[in-house]
């Protein structure tokens, strides 16, 4: 199978430690998570994706809105600058040790974090990033964090 996830969500996914906006949301992304770890592959696409699933049904589909559009842009365009490699919608990606401890280094540095401006969550995954990705649920096989 494929996950299905939205620009930002590729920098979200370094840090997800199980914590997020509903239970439901949050036991959502927890089942993405192991999914990602046990080798599934990503396919970009643009609006909601696999992660945003359980907000679509409420009245304020925060998934939708423009400044969440606008942080995917941004994400898309620093994960491609960083791996010289497509990240917007329709492309593919495997993640992989490299992959993870790339963009967990470029993220823990703060080089591709733009698109994480204004978010809610930057101060949980600045600490996530300074403690060296401890307790993160995205691990492929055999992958160590890259340290910060």
């Amino acid at each position: 199978m494929t996950v299905r996830l939205r620009p930002h969500h590729l920098l979200c996914m370094l840090t997800f430690v199980g914590k997020g906006y509903t239970e439901a949301f949050t036991e959502n992304y927890i089942r993405i998570a192991a999914r990602l770890s046990a080798g599934e592959d990503i396919l970009v696409v643009e609006g909601p994706d696999d992660i945003c699933a359980p907000m679509l049904g409420e009245a304020d589909m925060y998934c939708l809105n423009e400044s969440v559009a606008d942080r995917d842009i941004k994400a898309s365009k620093a994960v491609e600058a960083l791996l010289a490699a497509a990240a917007g919608p329709g492309a593919s990606i495997w993640l992989n040790v490299t992959f993870l401890q790339r963009m967990r280094a470029a993220f823990g540095d703060g080089s591709i974090r733009e698109a994480c401006q204004r978010c809610e969550w930057s101060p949980l995954c600045t600490g996530i990033a300074a403690s060296g990705f401890d307790g993160v649920l995205v691990e492929p096989r055999g992958c160590q964090p890259a340290q910060g």
